[in-house]
């Protein structure tokens, strides 16, 4: 792809580390970008609108990509989009959330494709001198806090000492930063994750984890999902710890996960997979595609 390259982002509802992410890749690309809105097309190659549709009809030069901002599962809006003259697609961050659109006919309006946001290695980094410390860490979101409650138990019951950090109750990535930099590992207890930024930043740290997988994403607490397919870590392998489905399976997984604990390379994963540079390689193939 040329150095010509020019995009215009539409300024709506936006994800705060998706568009963080976003400027960082456009800035190693050094590609201009702008922030503005729909009367701006006209200046641009590229348009990006991760919430708003636009009727791409009117502008069959431009290359447009939608989402992931619009809904939860595909709605009326993707079809004011217009794809006319097949020049749009629309995202998803991680390819289980891209299969639950297709799986629902989103493709029969708009192709459907996968593209997540790069984590800030540089500042999720390991200690200075990169050595593990002894804290560990529960992160909790949206589960079922009896579930919460039987790791707590089991953690106490060993004597194992553990801090929380509660999606809901909210904390200060400073202190998450700093906690994750003296980690030795941490237990992750969340529902469905399209990416899962707070779990990628543990493993940019280099904390290996144990995870308590979901399957479907009725297993969201207190939501109304049915039973569709799903997954905490959309991002993960063999280099970033453990992870098990079944409360039955925990104290097996828990103790391979601890012998193991010295042998997992969680931040190499993430260099791999999900730094600037590799999503900055994902995004020229995608538009290249388009």
């Amino acid at each position: 792809m040329n150095d010509n390259v020019s995009i215009l982002i539409i300024n709506s509802s936006f994800h705060h580390k998706n568009k963080n992410g976003l400027q960082k890749i456009l800035e190693k690309l050094n590609w201009y970008y702008k922030f503005g809105t729909e009367k701006d097309i006209e200046k641009y190659n590229i348009i990006y609108s991760p919430s708003q549709p636009i009727n791409t009809s009117n502008y069959p030069t431009k290359k447009f990509i939608f989402g992931p901002h619009f809904s939860v599962f595909p709605d009326n809006k993707l079809r004011y989009i217009n794809n006319k003259y097949n020049n749009t697609i629309y995202i998803q961050p991680s390819e289980w959330v891209t299969n639950v659109w297709k799986n629902v006919g989103a493709e029969k309006i708009i192709p459907i494709k996968t593209l997540c946001f790069p984590v800030d290695t540089d500042f999720f980094l390991p200690n200075n001198n990169n050595n593990k410390g002894d804290k560990i860490f529960i992160y909790f979101k949206r589960r079922n806090p009896k579930e919460l409650y039987f790791i707590e138990t089991f953690l106490k019951n060993k004597n194992i000492n553990y801090t929380i950090f509660d999606y809901f109750k909210k904390y200060n990535e400073n202190e998450y930063l700093n906690y994750l930099q003296n980690s030795k590992y941490g237990i992750i207890l969340d529902a469905h994750e399209s990416q899962g930024f707070a779990i990628e930043e543990a493993l940019s740290c280099n904390v290996p984890l144990l995870v308590w997988n979901t399957k479907y994403m009725s297993q969201e607490y207190g939501s109304r999902y049915t039973d569709i397919p799903c997954s905490s870590i959309p991002y993960w392998d063999v280099r970033c710890g453990e992870f098990f489905y079944e409360k039955e399976e925990f104290e097996k997984t828990f103790d391979i996960f601890i012998h193991k604990l010295e042998t997992y390379q969680p931040r190499q994963y993430v260099l791999e997979e999900l730094s600037v540079n590799k999503c900055s390689d994902n995004l020229i193939n995608l538009i290249g595609n388009i």
